[in-house]
C-alpha cells in the first residue's frame, strides 16, 4: 500500500484545506458516479450521530442496538528502530508505537441509540508511521461479534511498528476494559508468506484493515499482504485466499458477508446467516484501495468482488479507494475515501450505490477521509469520518438516511 500520497493530502488537510463541518455541507448526488435523482431513491439526509474519538475505523451493531466503533488512537513514542525485527519497507519506517497507554492507546467505544459515548476497553496497541509520511496512525481496526461476544482486530501493533510485546491479531473483548488475545495474526503470516510479494512497500505484521463474522468465525483480512484468514473463537487460524495469487496487490480493504444488512428483506439480519453460504461455500462481498501514486492512473478502477469459497467474480468496477461495504433494504453501498484516482484527497469521500449487473450510483459526497460504513437495524447507514489526520478527538460518526 503506498503511502507517500496520504501524507501530502494529510499535509494539506491540516493546513486547512478542508473545514471539519464540510461533510454535512456537501452531499451532492450527481457527484462521480450515475446520479441518484428520481425513481424511489430521494436524497439522503446526513447529520452528525456521535462525536469525540480518536482515528476511528470500522463500526458494527451489536446487542441493544448499541453501535460499536474501532479506534486507531493516537500513535506513541517508542520506535521501531530499537528493536531487532524486520521493519517496514519504503518511507512507513520506523514506527512509533504504544501500548498499555490510556491516553494514546487504541480502543473500541460504544455509541447507544442517543449517540452517547463510553468506552469498552482501552490502552490497545496504537502506531504511527514516519513523520515523513505523515504519521499515520493505526491501532483498533475492526469489530465484530460472535453470539453475543465481542471481538476486535489490531492493524497497529506488532514489532515492526513499534509494539514489541503485541502481535496484530484478533483479540476477545471479556468485558469492561479487559481483553484476551486469541490469534496471534503477525506469526501466522510469518508462517505463511504471500504468493506475490510488494516489496516496495511490505509490513511484516500485516496492515489488518478489516474483520466481519459469518457462521461462528471470524473473517479478518489484510490489506497489506493481501490475505484473508478464518479465526475460530478457539484461536484456529487458517487462509481462505491470498489475493495477490489471484488478482495482484490490490490492497483489499472492506468485506461483509453476501446478504448482511438490515431492512425489510433481509431475514436474520447483520450476519446474513440464510444467504452468506452459496453452495456450502460462505460468500463474501469485498472491496479494494488499490495502491497510490502513478500505478493507480488516472480514472477510477478499484473493484467489488464476489467470494463464493476460493472464487472471485467481479461485482462491479469503476470505483476509488473503497474502504467499507454494506447491505441496506436489498441494495450493496461502497465507502469511497476519496474519489480522485492516484492519491487521497480531502473531502473528496462518497458512498455509492452498487447496482446488480455493476451499475454505480454516488449517493452522497463530499465525506472527509471516512473509513468504516455498517447499516443500522433502524435503516440507515452508519459512517466513521474524519479518520485520519485529525487531532484527538476529532472523529466522528456520521448518520446517512438513504430512501
Amino acid at each position: 500500500m503506498r503511502r507517500i500520497t496520504i501524507a501530502l493530502s494529510i499535509g494539506a488537510l491540516l493546513f486547512g484545506a478542508v473545514g471539519s463541518g464540510s461533510a454535512l455541507a456537501k452531499h451532492d448526488p450527481g457527484h462521480g458516479h450515475g446520479h441518484g435523482k428520481g425513481g424511489k431513491h430521494g436524497t439522503p439526509a446526513m447529520s452528525v450521530f456521535a462525536s469525540g474519538f480518536n482515528n476511528p475505523r470500522g463500526l458494527t451493531f451489536g446487542p441493544g442496538r448499541n453501535l460499536y466503533v474501532a479506534e486507531g488512537g493516537l500513535g506513541g513514542t517508542h520506535s521501531s528502530a530499537t528493536d531487532p525485527c524486520p521493519q517496514a519497507h519504503g518511507g512507513a519506517a520506523p514506527y512509533f508505537g504504544s501500548t498499555n497507554d490510556p491516553v494514546l492507546g487504541g480502543r473500541i467505544s460504544k455509541v447507544d441509540s442517543h449517540g452517547a459515548v463510553s468506552t469498552v476497553v482501552d490502552a490497545l496497541p496504537s502506531s504511527q508511521t514516519a513523520p515523513a509520511l505523515g504519521n499515520l496512525v493505526s491501532g483498533v481496526s475492526s469489530v465484530a461479534f460472535v453470539g453475543r461476544t465481542l471481538y476486535g482486530l489490531l492493524a497497529g501493533a506488532g514489532c515492526s511498528h513499534g509494539v514489541p510485546t503485541v502481535p496484530n491479531g484478533v483479540f476477545r473483548v471479556n468485558g469492561p476494559g479487559s481483553w484476551t488475545m486469541i490469534a496471534d495474526l503477525s506469526a501466522y503470516l510469518a508462517a505463511n508468506p504471500q504468493a506475490v510479494k510488494n516489496d516496495e512497500d511490505f509490513e511484516p505484521d500485516g496492515t489488518w484493515f478489516s474483520m466481519t463474522s459469518l457462521g461462528g468465525s471470524l473473517y479478518p483480512m489484510d490489506s497489506n499482504q493481501g490475505n484473508l484468514a478464518r479465526v475460530t473463537p478457539s484461536g484456529h487460524v487458517s487462509r481462505v485466499l491470498d489475493f495477490t495469487a489471484s488478482v495482484g496487490h490490490v490492497v483489499p480493504t472492506a468485506i461483509i458477508p453476501v446478504g448482511s444488512g438490515h431492512g425489510k428483506g433481509h431475514g436474520k439480519g447483520h450476519h446474513g446467516r440464510r444467504f452468506a453460504h452459496h453452495g456450502g461455500h460462505p460468500a463474501f462481498y469485498i472491496g479494494n484501495l488499490g495502491v497510490f501514486g502513478p500505478p493507480d492512473g488516472t480514472t477510477p478502477n478499484e473493484t467489488v468482488w464476489k467470494l463464493t469459497g476460493k472464487k472471485l467474480r467481479v461485482q462491479a468496477t469503476g470505483l476509488e479507494q473503497v474502504l467499507g461495504l454494506a447491505r441496506l433494504k436489498g441494495s450493496l453501498y461502497a465507502l469511497e475515501m476519496s474519489t480522485t484516482p492516484g492519491g487521497p484527497t480531502p473531502g473528496t469521500g462518497a458512498i455509492v450505490r452498487v447496482g446488480k449487473h455493476g451499475g454505480l450510483t454516488t449517493i452522497v459526497s463530499g465525506l472527509v477521509f471516512p473509513t468504516g460504513m455498517t447499516a443500522g437495524p433502524d435503516g440507515a447507514l452508519y459512517v466513521s469520518e474524519q479518520g485520519f489526520g485529525f487531532p484527538a478527538g476529532q472523529g466522528r460518526v456520521i448518520r446517512v438516511t438513504v430512501h
